[in-house]
């Protein structure tokens, strides 16, 4: 789908299909377009789209490049950050002449909050890289939404963890709180992912911008950006060694837990050894064996069998190894 927008000075406003294309017309976004419609902006603003297996290239040379005057900046992203796996994509940026072109396969929630705040004489657009910086402070935005929500996570996997309340853990529990650990983790590398890779565009865009002697408003804001995202990667590092520790932490639980139960065992076993060899010994079949003729033979026998496993089990109590 193919959305073009033309500027006003103070608010964008969705191009007339039936209209020609003016200097004021400033963004082209793309989702998920179709051949011609990739056709239809190449042929306005004489550049070449990337398509989507060039998108995914991760080489530097493919994603921040020029090419016929134009300037290509392609960006990881993690959106949908609500749900319980965010998902990861990649757009790209093109800034060609004072227009904007964004290629992008996903629909993040930065783009139409971007909008919102264009509506609300918020955000400046009366250009192609006053649209690309308030979109990419748009997704700084939600990153740092998507690291608050992990770390609320991260806290109540913490909390599960190093529970106190002397209530056991079984198992099946802690494989739930590792499987939830691991995720987190996975999420918080992919976001990790996606800032280094906006830090790279932010570099980029801020050579871009001098080259085409933008505003002295947009330089200050790229700058700031990068600073955002500066701290907000030094948060990321503070949150993937927390998940790296709750892992150890979780797994080392798993391990007592299993432990607990081989010493369980282990103690059933040495406390039912003497019961058994008392068993043994008057359970074989001799004609010679005076025990055979007590009328007390059964209930001593079964009385040194009790005493042979009490007594193992009054010295592990003791020892409080059980």
């Amino acid at each position: 789908m193919l959305t073009i927008y033309d500027t006003t000075g103070h608010s964008l406003l969705k191009h007339n299909e039936t209209a020609p294309m003016t200097t004021d017309t400033v963004w082209y976004d793309l989702l998920d377009p179709t051949p011609e419609e990739d056709h239809f902006v190449e042929n306005i603003l004489k550049i070449s789209v990337p398509t989507r297996a060039e998108m995914r290239e991760i080489e530097a040379s493919s994603r921040f490049y020029q090419e016929s005057g134009a300037s290509y900046m392609t960006a990881f992203i993690v959106h949908n950050i609500e749900a319980a796996v965010p998902t990861g994509s990649t757009i790209t940026f093109i800034l060609a002449g004072n227009s904007l072109v964004t290629v992008r396969y996903a629909a993040p929630k930065a783009f139409p909050m971007f909008l919102q705040r264009v509506a609300k004489g918020d955000a400046s657009c009366n250009s192609g890289a006053a649209i690309m910086i308030g979109l990419i402070e748009t997704l700084i935005e939600r990153k740092a939404d998507l690291i608050e929500f992990i770390q609320d996570r991260a806290d109540k996997l913490a909390e599960a963890v190093f529970d106190v309340s002397g209530r056991r853990r079984g198992e099946r529990k802690l494989e739930v709180i590792l499987k939830g650990t691991g995720t987190q983790g996975d999420t918080v590398a992919r976001a990790q992912e996606s800032a280094t890779s906006l830090e790279r565009v932010l570099h980029f865009l801020d050579i871009a911008a001098c080259d085409r002697n933008c505003d002295a408003k947009i330089l200050q804001r790229i700058q700031t950006a990068e600073k955002d995202i500066n701290s907000l990667m030094e948060n990321m590092r503070f949150l993937s060694s927390r998940m790296n520790f709750l892992l150890d932490a979780t797994l080392g639980m798993i391990s007592t837990e299993q432990n607990q139960i081989i010493k369980l065992f282990s103690v059933m076993a040495v406390m039912l050894m003497p019961p058994t060899l008392v068993a043994s010994v008057y359970g074989m079949n001799f004609h010679h064996m005076p025990e055979l003729d007590w009328i007390e033979g059964y209930p001593i026998a079964l009385g040194l069998m009790f005493l042979s496993a009490l007594i193992p089990y009054l010295y592990f109590r003791r020892k409080r190894w059980l």
